[in-house]
């Protein structure tokens, strides 16, 4: 899996542990900040297919992971 590159969030805190950390609690995930969008992302495989989510924050994203199938963004 390749590694994200470094991104500094807007608060100035180095997103790159927090994607780290997911990819390790989720594992397949490839976790990431989007800096040109301001949203947190993640492509996980499900059953037959692959499904990018988008989430508000790290905690949302870990609960858009965890209910990939239901999850509403991006439409």
């Amino acid at each position: 899996m390749m590694a994200a590159p470094r991104v500094r969030l807007p608060d100035g805190v180095d997103g790159w542990p927090v994607t780290r950390e997911i990819q390790r609690e989720f594992p397949g995930v490839c976790a990431w900040y989007g800096s040109a969008t301001g949203s947190w992302w993640a492509m996980v495989t499900l059953p037959g297919r692959a499904r990018l989510l988008e989430a508000v924050n790290p905690v949302e994203l870990r609960k858009a992971i965890a209910n990939a199938w239901g999850w509403p963004w991006p439409r």
